[in-house]
C-alpha cells in the first residue's frame, strides 16, 4: 500500500535514516536528531551491521575490499556482481549512514586493519594508504579520517592521478585518459569529507573546483560534445548506490557543499519528474550481489531512502 503522509512514512523507519528526516526536512533541533542518530550502533541496520565485524581483527568478511578467499573460486569471477560485504563498503556504509565512529575507535578498529587488511589488489599496501583505484581511495580517505587513521598519503594520490579534464578515472591504470561521472563524484565526496575535517589546502580545493566544474560544464548529465545523456545510469536512482553515479547522488553532493548552479537545472528536473503521485520515489535499480541485510526496498518499490534524498535535494534547490 503507498504511503499517504509521505514525512511519517520516514520517520517510521532506521535510525540511520530517520535523524536525517528529522534534520533535514524537519529542522528539529539538533537534540532530537542527534539523540536518534546516537541509535545508530544500538538498534536497527547499524547495530547489525557491527555486529559482523570480526572483534580480532577489525575486519567484515575476512577481507579488505572483497570477502576473504574470494578470488580462490573461479567460479566467482563469472558473478553478475561482487560481494557488498567486505570491510571497506561495511566501514563507508556506516560513515554515510552518519553513525558515530566510537563504538569503532573503541574497538580500535583503524589499528587493528592497519595490521590485518591487506588490498587483494596488492596485499604489499598498507591498507589506509590506499590502492589503485579512485573510488576505493576515495572511501578509504574518508573511512580513514573518520576513524583517525593515518591518511595523509591519499590526498596527494588524488592530486597526482588528475585527467586533463579536471576530473578522475578508475580505469586510469588500464590506460584511459578521459575523466568518468562515477570515479570524479567519488573522488568530490571524500575531498568534501577530507575539506570538512581539515580545512583542505588551496591545491585540493582548486582540485576540487576543476572536477565539480567538469560535471558542471556536463550539466551534471549530458555529454559535452552532444548534449546527449551520458548513460541510462544518469537517471536510474537506486540505493544502495555503492559507486554509481546518478543526477540525484550528484545533486546531493552539491547540496551539502551549498553550492547552487543553473547548470544543475536539467539534473533538479528529472529528479522532480522521478516523483509519484503518492509523493515517493522509487527503487530504480539494484545492484546485484551478496549482503549481509537487506537496507532498502525491491525494484519498482517506493524506497524510504530515495525519497528522502529526492526530497531534501529538492528543498534545497527551491522546488520542494
Amino acid at each position: 500500500m503507498a504511503p499517504t503522509d509521505v514525512v511519517s512514512w520516514l520517520l517510521d523507519t532506521d535510525p540511520s535514516l530517520r535523524w536525517q528526516v528529522e534534520r533535514d526536512l524537519l529542522d528539529q533541533p539538533p537534540e532530537v536528531w542527534e539523540a536518534t542518530r546516537a541509535r545508530i550502533p544500538h538498534e536497527g541496520f547499524g547495530a547489525r551491521l557491527l555486529d559482523h565485524q570480526d572483534p580480532e581483527t577489525g575486519l567484515w568478511a575476512g577481507g579488505a575490499f572483497f570477502p576473504a578467499g574470494f578470488f580462490d573460486d573461479p567460479e566467482n569471477l563469472e558473478l553478475p556482481g561482487q560481494p557488498w560485504t567486505a570491510t571497506t563498503w561495511s566501514l563507508t556504509t556506516l560513515r554515510e549512514w552518519g553513525m558515530d565512529p566510537a563504538p569503532l575507535i573503541e574497538r580500535d578498529t583503524a589499528a587493528k586493519l592497519a595490521e590485518h587488511a591487506h588490498w587483494e589488489h596488492d596485499p604489499s599496501l598498507p591498507y589506509w594508504g590506499g590502492e589503485v583505484d579512485c573510488c576505493i581511495n576515495a572511501m578509504t580517505l574518508a573511512n580513514g579520517l573518520w576513524l583517525d587513521a593515518d591518511v595523509s598519503a591519499l590526498p596527494r594520490w588524488f592530486l597526482a592521478h588528475r585527467m586533463d579534464e579536471g576530473g578522475w578515472n578508475c580505469e586510469w591504470e588500464d590506460g584511459s585518459t578521459r575523466a568518468s561521472f562515477h570515479s570524479t563524484l567519488n573522488v568530490l565526496r571524500a575531498l568534501h569529507v577530507h575539506e570538512q575535517a581539515t580545512g583542505g589546502s588551496p591545491v585540493l580545493r582548486a582540485a576540487r573546483g576543476e572536477a565539480e566544474e567538469y560535471l558542471l560544464q556536463r550539466r551534471l548529465m549530458r555529454r559535452e560534445s552532444t548534449g546527449e545523456i551520458v548513460g541510462p545510469w544518469v537517471e536510474h536512482f537506486l540505493y544502495p548506490p555503492r559507486h554509481i553515479y546518478s543526477a540525484l547522488r550528484a545533486l546531493d553532493h552539491f547540496r551539502e557543499r551549498d553550492l547552487r548552479d543553473p547548470r544543475m537545472a536539467d539534473a533538479a528536473r528529472s529528479v522532480l519528474d522521478a516523483q509519484q503521485e503518492d509523493g515517493t520515489w522509487l527503487q530504480q535499480h539494484r545492484l546485484p550481489g551478496a549482503v549481509w541485510f537487506e537496507v532498502d526496498v525491491p525494484v519498482g518499490e517506493p524506497s524510504p531512502w530515495l525519497t528522502l534524498q529526492a526530497l531534501r535535494v529538492l528543498r534545497w534547490w527551491g522546488e520542494g
